[in-house]
């Protein structure tokens, strides 16, 4: 790098460092710096949003401090005419505070319906895609509390279990690639206050506001729950509360997992031995589903319903043979027997 470079680098650094003056910017900070907790390159995900700016702050700063090599990527989507011009305006944005951010394309037909979740995905596969090849484990993403109760109920208005209630964490996995959310408890006002604050701006996407959305329609009754009365600190330790039930629940599937599964033939068949099923109800649900994922190599679990009527010819059969979730599950001479499809 040159010495011109070098002078740039240096100005723009103390620069932003000079924004931890600010004492609301630097109590941000702080509680971000507390949360995360890594010391190898990452990945952010960024969106041009308040939430997603904020974090490019947040993590240029921490990667000043850590000496961190960090990769920032945004994804177009080709979803809105002025996605492209869009993602381009964040970048030069950006660019100013030396965060050089690389612009994944999503290419091919988009879909006509379930939109949202289906870009959602997309999203994750071209970042995890950038990840493997860049061999970094860790992506950052800008998920806050907002998101966190919005995750609730739409899991609620499909009917989830409890797994599902809170399958929001601070740390997740996909793909062998964790997806980590250092924002998780923090409010978007002080999210929107950083990225003003910081850049002066933040890109508004017209479909957070269009209530043709289920995830939309619940922003906007989570507002209203809040000119009711509804106290956010309570709600968040709700759900802290039944995380900890589930991680509770999690310890005894890994026991029955590891005591009662029996892997075989290049972990392509499975027997399940009595004793799997003599677990709590709930136990036994999710030890399946997860044997049903490792056997047929699926990133997403079967439908609970699916799951049910397996149990129904467990009970009731004494020899069955079925298909689900790219396994053949069998039952033989009083043992069920999983395999690849």
């Amino acid at each position: 790098m040159s010495q011109k470079n070098l002078n740039v680098s240096s100005k723009t650094h103390k620069f932003l460092l000079d924004k931890l003056k600010d004492k609301r910017t630097l109590k941000i900070y702080k509680k971000f710096e507390d949360n995360l907790n890594i010391n190898k390159n990452f990945i952010v995900a960024v969106s041009g949003g308040p939430d997603s700016l904020a974090l490019s702050f947040l993590t240029k700063i921490y990667s000043i401090k850590k000496s961190l090599d960090v990769k920032y990527l945004i994804v177009d989507h080709r979803l809105r005419n002025n996605s492209t011009s869009e993602a381009k305006n964040v970048q030069k944005n950006l660019k100013t505070y030396l965060i050089n951010l690389n612009i994944l394309t999503w290419k091919g037909i988009k879909p006509k319906k379930n939109i949202q979740s289906i870009a959602r995905d997309k999203r994750y596969e071209l970042l995890i895609k950038k990840a493997k090849k860049s061999k970094i484990n860790n992506i950052l993403l800008g998920h806050h509390l907002d998101d966190l109760f919005e995750n609730f109920f739409m899991r609620i208005l499909r009917g989830s279990g409890l797994n599902g209630l809170v399958s929001l964490g601070k740390e997740t996995q996909r793909d062998g690639i964790n997806l980590i959310r250092p924002l998780i408890n923090f409010n978007k006002k002080d999210l929107i206050y950083l990225s003003n604050f910081i850049f002066g701006s933040y890109v508004v996407d017209p479909s957070n506001e269009d209530d043709k959305f289920k995830r939309v329609k619940i922003r906007n009754f989570l507002r209203q729950l809040g000119l009711e009365g509804l106290d956010r600190n309570k709600f968040y330790l709700t759900i802290k509360n039944l995380k900890l039930a589930n991680e509770n629940i999690k310890f005894y599937v890994k026991k029955n997992l590891e005591k009662n599964v029996t892997i075989l033939q290049k972990k392509e068949n499975v027997i399940l031995r009595e004793d799997f099923f003599s677990q709590s109800e709930e136990v036994v649900f999710r030890s399946f589903v997860d044997v049903i994922k490792f056997v047929g190599k699926k990133y997403y679990p079967v439908r609970g319903k699916k799951i049910d009527r397996i149990f129904d010819l467990i009970d009731t059969k004494t020899t069955f043979k079925v298909t689900l979730g790219g396994c053949v599950i069998k039952k033989v001479n009083g043992t069920i027997i999983l395999s690849k499809e």
